[in-house]
């Protein structure tokens, strides 16, 4: 893979992240918004692997900090094998009533940069003869938990249509659906963990070398651990009226505990 760029690095999935990818001997570009975090990391990565970690502070929600992300991966002087886009957020709110520039910023980071970067990576792979591209969704994407499963759904496509826009070229295109996992993301976004039962939690060791695995193999869809598999196989064999039909059963829930029953806030990829 060589180095590996990953957005939203500083916490949650992308933090395992490098962590696995470091220790595995790759130099790793490290790309969230908070420098401090950014810096603490690189430095502890750098004395426990002994790798090159490289900071890359962004907002890519900014289309000036996105760019500059996108030149990144673009250099073909410092190639990038990997590219990792992991960076999320939860919006916390329902659709309708809720605040439409939260709506925008969502959509910019977990739809318009995934498409930007993903662009820039695989025009600099293909051009090489090799490289992956891992696009963090969710099983969320099955779901109708609001817009963060019409994003999440949007990345799960996207991917699989890279993956055959990728063929043949040395190429490959992965998307990463976890279920739930144990990060700070849920306590940042003040969601009560307490509301689902233990067997539903993921560890994010687990998930990140289930998914670095599947990279490694050229896997096109990676779903960790075998009870998401089985719940997503189901969830893709009911009709579409019985998911609904779902969504609108958790209504009367409050926000916290609603989130959590359709897995629509509970993103396990952010650096938020």
């Amino acid at each position: 893979m060589g180095t590996a760029l990953i957005t939203g690095a500083s916490a949650g999935l992308g933090l395992e992240f490098a962590w696995q990818l470091a220790t595995a001997k790759h130099d790793v570009v490290l790309v969230a918004r908070d420098t401090e975090r950014l810096e603490r990391l690189a430095s502890q990565l750098r004395a426990a692997a002994g790798v090159h970690a490289e900071v890359l502070t962004a907002d890519l929600t900014d289309p000036a900090d996105l760019e500059r992300v996108a030149e990144r991966l673009r250099d073909q002087t410092r190639p990038v094998g990997l590219l990792v886009n992991n960076a999320g957020l939860s919006l916390h709110q329902r659709f309708v009533g809720g605040d439409l520039d939260r709506e925008e910023m969502a959509l910019d980071l977990m739809v318009r940069s995934v498409m930007v970067l993903s662009h820039a990576a695989a025009q600099a792979m293909v051009e090489r003869g090799r490289g992956a591209i891992l696009n963090v969704a969710s099983v969320a994407a099955l779901f109708t938990s609001g817009t963060y499963s019409a994003h999440k759904a949007w990345v799960r496509t996207f991917t699989e249509g890279l993956a055959v826009d990728l063929r043949g070229t040395g190429v490959t295109a992965t998307v990463l659906c976890p279920g739930l996992v144990h990060t700070e993301f849920h306590d940042r976004a003040g969601i009560d963990k307490s509301v689902l039962p233990d067997i539903a939690w993921l560890n994010p060791d687990d998930v990140v070398a289930a998914a670095l695995a599947d990279v490694r193999r050229g896997a096109v869809i990676s779903t960790p651990s075998l009870r998401y598999r089985l719940a997503s196989g189901v969830v893709r064999l009911l009709p579409r009226t019985a998911v609904r039909a779902f969504a609108s059963y958790r209504k009367p829930v409050p926000d916290d505990a609603a989130s959590a029953a359709g897995m629509g806030s509970l993103a396990p990829d952010a650096d938020r």
